[in-house]
């Protein structure tokens, strides 16, 4: 048993516009990770499950290799490569179900075409201050994962019967790696609860855990080898600590999307490291990512100095400018937002 989270209204509505609706887009964010791609495939099953035949799972642009093992993961349209078919299915789509991301800006090029489609939006989301795009909002910060507010939904409608393996392991791997690992923001019985009625559903959670961060290519390791002893810097007073990669660095060694997934996480393994940040340079922007351990609000971080957001020990950002001005700024914020002066993180808004 667990506890009724979403609103009985919501999930209503969201049960009506699928016993409905004929055509279906699922929709998530830039550059998908495990949550995105996880919480949109488990969907995807769900409703084939259901009896739904047209069924679409479009993201904007391409995801990591290692998550090519994931069912479904074929019938992925990528935006960027197919924009005017994947344009079509979502101006024809009855639903549109957004995931894993609380404002349209989110999609990138891709979400003027959403924006403009006449389908009913749900959204269904854990992070902070939702946008008003869509007719049902589902958001719910306090919840470890997008994906497992998939298996909620889909229990509250009463169809637990229809999450079969493949729906079980689409949800764990959003669950798990949305969570580090179940290092960070699930620290809830109800997660292990969910989690144990999935491997009833035949998951093997120790393969999924091998197949996102055992299975790497050479040159991703090595280029973590790089990390650790060249591009590493420790803030010791600060308790914290910057990664940061230039476009020629990426380069350098081959880079493949996915191939810096969890740098960001690594510092935090030394000790007395509360706070890393992972800077990345892209085409036009340099990637922000932060993550923290303990009360350190990084999300507050992000928002301040970043334009960006997220959880408490998780987010990201974007910094238009140079690669050195980011890092000047994060060391700025350092000064400002110190994470080993707990009273300036309680009174720093």
């Amino acid at each position: 048993m667990i506890t009724k989270i979403i609103h009985e209204d919501k999930i209503q509505k969201a049960h009506k516009y699928i016993e409905r609706g004929d055509s279906f887009v699922i929709v998530s964010h830039v550059s998908p990770d495990g949550d995105s791609l996880g919480s949109s495939l488990a969907l995807y099953h769900f409703l084939t499950n259901y009896g739904k035949d047209n069924v679409s799972v479009i993201v904007p642009n391409s995801f990591p290799s290692f998550y090519n093992w994931m069912p479904g993961r074929k019938e992925i349209i990528i935006y960027e490569k197919y924009p005017e078919f994947a344009e079509q299915l979502i101006g024809e789509a009855d639903v549109i179900f957004c995931l894993d991301f609380n404002e349209p800006k989110r999609m990138e090029k891709m979400a003027p075409a959403v924006l403009a489609a006449e389908g009913r939006k749900v959204m269904i989301d854990h992070h902070l201050n939702p946008g008003d795009f869509c007719r049902v909002v589902m958001s719910y910060p306090e919840m470890s994962s997008t994906s497992e507010m998939i298996f909620r939904l889909i229990c509250r409608m009463g169809l637990f019967d229809l999450i079969d393996r493949k729906t079980a392991e689409c949800i764990y791997t959003g669950m798990m790696t949305d969570t580090g690992s179940f290092t960070y923001n699930s620290n809830h019985p109800e997660v292990y609860t969910i989690i144990g009625e999935l491997i009833k559903k035949g998951i093997d959670k120790d393969l999924i855990y091998r197949e996102v961060n055992h299975v790497y290519s050479e040159s991703r390791l090595r280029l973590m080898g790089y990390v650790l002893y060249e591009k590493m810097k420790v803030y010791p007073e600060q308790q914290a600590a910057l990664i940061t990669l230039s476009k020629q660095e990426l380069a350098q060694f081959s880079y493949q999307t996915g191939d810096t997934e969890g740098f960001v996480n690594l510092p935090l393994s030394i000790a007395g490291v509360a706070f890393t940040v992972f800077l990345r340079e892209d085409e036009d922007y340099i990637k922000v990512s932060l993550r923290s351990v303990g009360e350190f609000p990084v999300n507050k971080f992000a928002a301040e100095y970043f334009n960006g957001g997220g959880h408490l020990n998780a987010s990201g950002g974007e910094f238009y400018g140079s690669l050195e001005d980011a890092i000047a700024l994060f060391e700025k914020g350092l000064i400002e937002f110190n994470p080993n002066k707990n009273e300036e993180i309680v009174n720093h808004d």
